[in-house]
């Protein structure tokens, strides 16, 4: 009797966690077509503002927002305070029912270079224009890909992070210098 209760109870957590993984999974968070399809972009781009793209194993997380399978291994990270995506669809490029090109505006704060680990300040506006199109069911980003645009603050801890984890000392030593340019930055944008 006890085993076949442990047998019993053993399976029901066995279900209810893969229930629980299918819950969480990204594709629970996808848009239907239903839905307002700058939900997709405001999940996808908050995911990459966190830092999400940072490493090759956790891009997985946005893959089912987006029609690419891959994602390039990028040299650089666009530093930004900010994005806001345009929900004003008097400005949308309409292309059909099911696909659109809906305009995003990031606040960029400059460039981080993983080889040199430099930070290049270029404040600026950027404007993007996403391509979203219905796949089955679903919204999808269509295009473009572009590098990581990661929140300066979630950068620094990525930076603090990969200095504290660096076995070679040159290169540890450069992290922490990219670090204190990322920090300076910080202070100067709000002394503004």
């Amino acid at each position: 009797m006890v085993n076949r209760l442990s047998v019993s109870l053993g399976v029901l957590l066995w279900i209810m966690g893969i229930l629980a993984v299918g819950a969480s999974s990204p594709q629970a968070f996808n848009s239907h077509i239903t839905e307002d399809p700058t939900k997709i972009l405001q999940k996808y781009l908050s995911l990459d503002k966190k830092g999400v793209r940072l490493e090759a194993y956790s891009w997985q997380v946005v893959s089912p927002f987006v029609a690419w399978r891959e994602e390039p291994v990028w040299g650089h990270v666009v530093v930004i305070s900010q994005f806001e995506v345009v929900d004003d669809i008097s400005q949308w490029e309409i292309l059909d029912g099911l696909e659109a090109k809906i305009p995003v505006i990031f606040e960029v704060l400059g460039t981080m270079y993983w080889e040199s680990a430099t930070f290049v300040a270029d404040p600026h506006r950027e404007f993007q224009y996403f391509h979203i199109k219905a796949a089955q069911d679903r919204w999808q980003i269509g295009g473009p890909q572009l590098p990581p645009h990661v929140g300066r603050q979630r950068l620094i801890d990525f930076v603090r992070w990969t200095e504290l984890n660096e076995p070679e000392l040159v290169r540890k030593a450069l992290f922490g210098s990219l670090k204190k340019q990322l920090e300076t930055k910080i202070e100067k944008d709000l002394q503004k």
